[in-house]
């Protein structure tokens, strides 16, 4: 390894996942604005994640969707005035009527 460039201050980190409040304890030298008390009586820098390896679809098997619903209209909406033929009301253009059979 390469001297110099890894850093020293690793210590014992408590990393919570916000998304189901799991906790695990870890070695980081990760910044740490707040502290929490340990399961073993001590208190250890706290680090607030979004995903852990308890809430990553990879890991859970289970996949979490996102509510896309409006965000092409609402893109629409918001940039449709800016070239190609916009239109206003964020609704599909009507299709073309065809001219109406006659009887024979």
């Amino acid at each position: 390894m390469k001297s110099g460039i890894h850093p020293e201050n690793y210590r014992l980190v408590v990393f919570k996942d916000m998304s189901n409040e799991y906790s695990f304890l870890s070695r980081s030298a990760a910044n740490a604005k707040e502290s929490v008390v340990w399961d073993d009586g001590n208190e250890y820098p706290l680090i607030k994640i979004e995903v852990s390896h308890k809430s990553h679809p990879f890991y859970t098997g289970k996949a979490q969707f996102v509510d896309t619903a409006g965000r092409i209209d609402k893109f629409r909406k918001k940039y449709g005035q800016f070239g190609g033929k916009a239109n206003p009301d964020n609704q599909p253009d009507a299709p073309e009527e065809a001219p109406a059979a006659t009887e024979e």
